[in-house]
């Protein structure tokens, strides 16, 4: 089975220039529109698309991304992967600013997403889904994301939980230090419901987040500011870029036939049809 992988840009990563020979297609999916028009073309000869979470100009809020609609256009393109990347504050001393974390589960604290495709509505598939979410993440592609953040000496986290929020506020005080004891890593407003819908669509999902801030439960320190987010998220997006262009190729390279009939089973055996 040839691979395909998906890119979903964060804040400050949605430059389609790291791909070669680059298209755009405007799509509409039967959940409505996705964020932006997908960019497909290659990196080191392996077919990817790219699309931007929040819209090319970062126009579209956490809460308002049509999160249905990006993960089931990429789908249709084809994709097997998705790789992909994600501003976050820390919610622990030893993450620093800078510091890259493979996220390897969540907590979802979101209030108003719709996270299945099996909603009930007339054009959404037949039957009710309970997907099974441990692990949240494909193992197989945090480990070659692993590998490689290792081969270019990032300062990098193997494991981490990720608090989604809902914002597009960021947490109060209070908050943040009940994240902190909750075992929460770092936290963000974006992995859910995207991660649950990649493992309902049988997509190896794998997430890149960068810690950008400590959100505010420091005692000393500045709080967490979009300026300060996005500043340190630019700075590393050459980092960022270099680990994605590493990680491709070596995704293709590995037979991925097994887990994607695993991924595709599960998710098609959580599905409670009418009877």
């Amino acid at each position: 089975m040839k691979v395909k992988i998906g890119i979903i840009g964060g804040s400050g990563l949605d430059n389609p220039d790291i791909l070669k020979n680059r298209t755009e297609k405007t799509i509409t999916t039967i959940f409505g529109s996705p964020s932006d028009a997908l960019i497909e073309g290659e990196i080191e000869g392996v077919p990817c698309v790219l699309l931007a979470r929040h819209g090319r100009k970062h126009t579209i809020m956490p809460g308002n991304v049509n999160y249905r609609a990006n993960v089931w256009a990429l789908k249709e393109a084809g994709c097997t992967h998705l790789v992909v990347t994600t501003a976050t504050g820390s919610l622990q001393e030893h993450i620093n600013r800078g510091d890259f974390v493979i996220l390897d589960s969540f907590i979802d604290r979101t209030q108003s997403r719709k996270q299945t495709f099996y909603d009930g509505e007339p054009n959404s598939p037949v039957g009710v889904c309970h997907i099974q979410m441990e692990p949240a993440f494909c193992q197989r592609t945090r480990q070659i994301i692993i590998e490689a953040a290792k081969e270019l000496g990032l300062p990098f986290h193997e494991t981490g939980t990720v608090v989604a929020i809902e914002g597009p506020r960021f947490s109060s005080k209070a908050e943040s230090l009940m994240f902190r004891q909750w075992g929460g890593h770092v936290i963000n407003m974006t992995t859910v419901p995207e991660v649950v819908l990649a493992k309902e669509a049988g997509l190896c999902y794998a997430a890149i987040a960068l810690a950008t801030d400590y959100d505010c439960w420091k005692v000393t320190g500045e709080k967490v500011c979009v300026g300060d987010v996005m500043a340190t998220f630019q700075q590393s997006v050459p980092k960022v870029i270099n680990l994605i262009t590493k990680v491709v190729p070596r995704i293709n390279a590995q037979n991925w036939d097994t887990t994607i009939n695993e991924l595709k089973e599960t998710s098609e055996n959580s599905v409670m049809l009418p009877h």
